[in-house]
């Protein structure tokens, strides 16, 4: 082969490798059954629709690893999945792509995506692709009478066991105060003062020394099904994948659940900024954020999702009663306030960590 064939066929591969590595983005999330449900929901209908591969990333909570590569100027993700507080601290923070909410589809009628998502659902930086929850479980084969209620999950007298809570003030600070008697709607004017603090962090003390401390989302179920906790804190998504995908015998407590949303976000800096936006608005249209929804029971946060969710991938299992947002299940919830922990979370998780750290 002459020099100048072998340029051209260098040059030709070249190109091919470079095309190659554009078609591809990827989405740093939870892993588990919720990284699971995103990969058939969102991501294998998206490759076969686009021909671009999607690869997965599991983080125990992406928005540390993102920040901490987007001010190294290090991202090696395009898409990341975090919570909402953190998806507004870090847009604040200037560490996340601004987002048009103009070129996300519209739902199937028609109805701009603006109109379509729930309240709150689009932020400057985020795009909401679920509802979910923080609750509590049990096993089903540990207590003869059942647990009711939130109170019940602090009272090892009358339920006796270990606990699982996650390794941090959010959630937990709310939870307790229900637990002592706050109304769902006074929590966080409660939480927004010293002695709430206090009487927050209180009634966490009753049951600290029975706590075991769990980080990513998969441990709760595990926990349970080891036998290590008789009752967790736990994502309800975790809890029904468990229930009816292995057949574990657990059961949820709506009863004090904190709901929120999750967010797609756009770390600066990402390496593939148009193929990131692309998917993500695939991911965030009406039907993917519906399919989703049959692999695990975290509510769409598009409107017009609803009708396309029905049964869960089993075939027979409706889902909308193991949904956050079911009108059964918000009798006693409390929407997670990002605003109070935009405010609010390092030094709550400081004072957490130091009365972790105490004896």
């Amino acid at each position: 082969m002459s020099i100048k064939k072998l340029i051209v066929l260098t040059t030709a591969l070249s190109s091919l490798s470079l095309a190659a590595q554009a078609e591809e983005v990827t989405l740093m999330s939870w892993g588990g059954a919720y990284a699971t449900s995103q990969i058939e929901g969102y991501n294998k209908p998206y490759t076969a629709e686009t021909g671009v591969t999607v690869n997965m990333v599991d983080a125990d909570n992406p928005a540390t690893p993102v920040k901490a590569m987007v001010e190294a100027k290090n991202v090696t993700i395009d898409i990341a999945d975090v919570e909402y507080a953190d998806a507004v601290r870090m847009c604040d923070e200037g560490l996340l792509e601004t987002i048009d909410h103009s070129a996300l589809p519209a739902a199937p009628d028609g109805t701009p995506a603006a109109e379509d998502f729930l309240p709150g659902a689009l932020t400057d930086c985020g795009v909401a692709n679920i509802v979910f929850s923080t609750v509590f479980a049990y096993d089903t084969t540990k207590f003869p009478t059942a647990p009711t209620g939130i109170a019940d999950f602090f009272d090892t007298e009358k339920f006796p066991g270990k606990r699982g809570m996650r390794k941090g003030a959010k959630a937990n600070l709310e939870m307790a105060l229900m637990a002592d008697g706050v109304p769902a709607a006074e929590v966080y004017a409660t939480l927004d003062t010293p002695e709430g603090v206090d009487r927050a962090f209180a009634k966490l003390d009753t049951i600290k020394a029975d706590t075991i401390w769990w980080e990513a989302g998969a441990q709760p179920p595990q926990l349970l099904a080891d036998g290590e906790v008789a009752m967790t804190t736990a994502y309800n998504g975790r809890i029904f994948a468990a229930a009816v995908n292995e057949g574990k015998p657990f059961q949820v407590i709506w009863d004090g659940q904190v709901y929120e949303y999750d967010m797609f976000v756009i770390p600066k800096g990402t390496p593939n900024l148009e193929a990131a936006k692309k998917y993500l608005a695939y991911a965030t249209g009406t039907k993917p954020l519906a399919e989703q929804a049959k692999w695990i029971s975290y509510g769409p946060a598009r409107k017009s999702s609803g009708e396309f969710v029905g049964l869960f991938n089993d075939g027979k299992t409706e889902m909308a009663p193991h949904m956050p947002t079911a009108a059964a299940n918000l009798t006693n919830a409390l929407a997670s306030s990002y605003e109070f922990w935009v405010d609010h979370d390092s030094e709550l998780n400081e004072r957490f960590n130091s009365w972790l750290a105490a004896n």
